[in-house]
């Protein structure tokens, strides 16, 4: 892997003179009361400002802010016009522009495209909030307000929205975010490095037009620059219809030339490829099909998302570009992970821990979820097809020290209001990933796998828990800390490498539930998630109940599932419900597939075609529950105890040939009776099942807490869990 500059080894800017800000200025009379005259960079986001690592915000506000530079915060701020976007005045350096931590799209509409009542982002949960694309609206209102001043847009939404993708809310393909936002730099996954390298240039005079060659940022170009080589991607994993076989003989102009009596439409030109000298991969771009050529050809579309994740691992990616009309979107290689040193240093920045003071006592529901939380880790080997985690964070896990860590745990326990003495996670995007890494890091800087456990855990995976259980029982051990909870999404097929990590789990870390995510029963829908079979379920459940036996405790795991996601049949859904009933679970929220940018779970579900393998026009189809009846059908089996379910249900079984599954013993599945005022009929008001949480029949009912603040709406895009890195 490459080395990097280390974050805190630049000169400070001459601001630094000002000192520490209490909270970052949201107002000019708080830039008054510090004496500043401006600012050097306004952070613009579309959560509200809470002054805690786990909001982007904040993060990049007070890295910046430890840079030396002077850091305004607008949230919120009302996008019908361009004047509340000069609250704060003309930026001396930039415009940062983020939609917060989570994309505005995911934030505003479920699953069903419908919009949502509430915003756990904002204070009271209102919705409503910040625009739709949130990124391109932000972005186009600094630009009215301050036409001169340097947009540099990223967090979550810019992230994911880097190269042209599939809109699932308009059901097309959408241009890179960095054109439509006419933004002058993209920062996509964790941008420290990137940001402050860029504030560093900014401040020493460099114009933002020519800062081209920071890692983990996308701009707009017009031609190639000289010294660049270009490969095409289809000479890296050719889609199409394979070319007719080449006559050894032929001359290159021979080779260049369709047959004669070829009809014009099968004439194939035959690429010519002369050998040619090994090319230097930080000199070498990789073309991908145009925003057109995607737009138009769902094959080309899966194509160059299979070589965008191909292109992910920063130790060998190369730079991609991509045509937009008469301009390039260039994306250079994914930034170097952090060090632990500078994971540490950020994380130990002086947050004051809660929300800015102007919201009063409203609640903000997010920062209720992670105010007693602590982020240990960052990043996700595990390459879920529908999660947005790699994609952002990368594969490669960057891990903060233990003395650290600890010392979050103190300042939690000293100055966070409400604390009584529980640690409500120790984690991050996974539970148990902390310093897991490759056995060797000539073979991770080399890897082009999207996992590192799938199909199963690979032998080069260390998978030794023992510095997370270390990690663990001195957490323990703090003066203050009766409880320290584990609630960060646990990767069970790793923990079973580990029996000693699931003993420390279930004897001390469990609140009575875990929540695990199988996310389905059946080979196919796990084939196309990239998810372990239910051999490892068993195995985990076999051992987590032994140990909560062992240390004299009542405890049961709470499986998640997904419905509608691509390669799901009905007959899935079907077993999946089968075996629901048989192990006496009544999932009371269900998670419905939502097509997140970029994933590669969305490149299925546009195009019909699995990217995890090469792409032609007749490679693997995949069948995806698109139609709104089709996904409700998915989601009702997966509720097969709701009484509103069971009219769609019946109609399904015995169009399946299963109808002797309707009946009123143990054994079947749903009742041939329909209870008054249920399932659409007239007698009655339609009510709503359950209060947010997952049953287990015959069990006591889930504690405050683990139902609505756990199962959060946005889940299988993964972008509502800890909330990690900047906006």
């Amino acid at each position: 892997m490459q080395s990097a500059r280390n974050l805190f080894s630049y000169r400070k800017y001459w601001a630094k003179r000002f000192g520490t800000a209490p909270f970052l200025p949201m107002s000019r009379a708080e830039m008054d009361a510090l004496g500043w005259d401006s600012c050097d960079v306004i952070l613009v986001t579309g959560d509200a400002y809470v002054d805690h690592p786990s909001f982007g915000m904040a993060l990049v506000g007070r890295l910046l802010e430890a840079q030396g530079f002077r850091v305004g915060i607008l949230a919120q701020p009302d996008w019908q016009s361009a004047e509340p976007f000069k609250a704060l005045g003309r930026p001396n350096l930039f415009f940062g522009v983020t939609a917060g931590n989570m994309d505005s799209m995911v934030n505003r509409y479920t699953a069903d495209r419908k919009i949502r009542s509430d915003d756990a982002y904002t204070p009271g949960d209102v919705a409503g909030k910040r625009p739709d694309r949130s990124v391109i609206v932000y972005a186009q209102r600094a630009r009215e307000a301050y036409p001169d001043v340097p947009i540099v847009i990223g967090g979550i939404e810019a992230s994911l929205r880097r190269i042209a993708h599939y809109d699932y809310w308009s059901d097309k393909v959408r241009r890179s975010v960095l054109v439509d936002a006419k933004a002058d730099l993209l920062i996509y996954g964790n941008g420290e490095r990137q940001i402050v390298d860029v504030a560093q240039r900014l401040a020493s005079g460099e114009a933002i037009s020519t800062i081209t060659d920071v890692r983990g940022t996308a701009f707009a170009r017009k031609q190639m620059p000289e010294g660049w080589s270009e490969i095409d991607s289809t000479q890296i994993d050719t889609p199409g219809p394979l070319n007719p076989p080449v006559n050894p003989y032929a001359t290159e102009e021979e080779m260049r030339t369709p047959a004669v009596d070829a009809p014009p439409s099968e004439t194939k030109v035959i690429r010519f490829a002369p050998r040619r000298p090994k090319l230097d991969p930080a000199r070498t771009v990789i073309r991908l099909p145009s925003y057109e050529q995607v737009a138009n050809d769902r094959v080309l579309y899966a194509h160059a998302s299979r070589i965008l994740h191909v292109e992910a691992n920063p130790g060998n990616a190369r730079a991609l570009v991509q045509r937009h009309g008469d301009r390039d979107v260039w994306l250079n290689p994914p930034p170097i992970p952090l060090a632990t040193e500078e994971m540490d240093a950020i994380y130990e920045l002086p947050y004051q821990r809660r929300p800015h003071p102007s919201y009063g006592d409203a609640k903000i529901p997010a920062y209720e979820m992670i105010r007693f939380s602590i982020t240990i880790q960052r990043g996700c080997f595990g390459g879920c097809t529908f999660c947005s985690i790699t994609e952002h964070e990368g594969r490669i896990i960057q891990n903060r020290s233990e003395d650290s860590v600890i010392r979050e745990i103190e300042t939690v326990r000293d100055t966070v209001p409400g604390f009584t003495g529980v640690i409500s996670d120790l984690g991050g995007p996974t539970a148990n990933m902390y310093r897991l890494h490759c056995k060797s890091p000539e073979i991770e800087a080399a890897c082009r796998l999207p996992s590192c456990v799938y199909p199963d855990v690979c032998h080069n995976l260390k998978t030794d828990h023992t510095p997370l259980i270390q990690l663990y029982r001195r957490a323990r051990e703090v003066p203050g800390v009766k409880k320290v909870l584990i609630a960060s999404g646990l990767r069970y097929d790793l923990a079973v490498k580990s029996p000693a990590y699931v003993k420390e789990l279930a004897t001390h870390h469990v609140g009575g539930y875990l929540k695990i995510a199988p996310e389905h029963t059946e080979q196919g829908p796990l084939s196309k998630m990239m998810k372990p079979g239910m051999g490892a379920y068993y195995k985990f459940k076999e051992l987590f109940d032994k140990y909560s036996q062992a240390a004299g405790k009542k405890q049961y795991l709470v499986p998640y599932f997904i419905a509608a996601h691509p390669g799901t049949t009905d007959e899935d859904m079907l077993n999946l419900a089968l075996w629901l009933k048989r192990n006496g679970f009544r999932a009371d929220q269900v998670q419905a597939f939502l097509p997140s940018p970029m994933a590669t779970a969305t490149a299925m579900y546009h195009t019909g075609k699995n990217p995890l393998r090469k792409v032609t026009t007749s490679s693997e189809e995949v069948q995806t529950a698109k139609g709104l009846k089709q996904r409700r059908l998915h989601k009702a089996f997966l509720r097969y105890h709701d009484p509103n379910n069971w009219p769609l249900l019946r109609d399904a079984l015995r169009r399946m040939g299963r109808a002797d599954l309707i009946g009123n013993s143990k054994k079947h599945l749903i009742p041939a009776w329909q209870p008054a005022g249920t399932g659409g009929s007239p007698e009655g008001k339609r009510t709503r099942a359950g209060d947010f949480r997952t049953q287990h029949s015959g069990l006591p009912p889930l504690p405050r807490g683990v139902g609505k603040a756990a199962l959060t709406r946005a889940r299988p895009p993964r972008q509502r869990r800890r909330p990690t890195g900047p906006s």
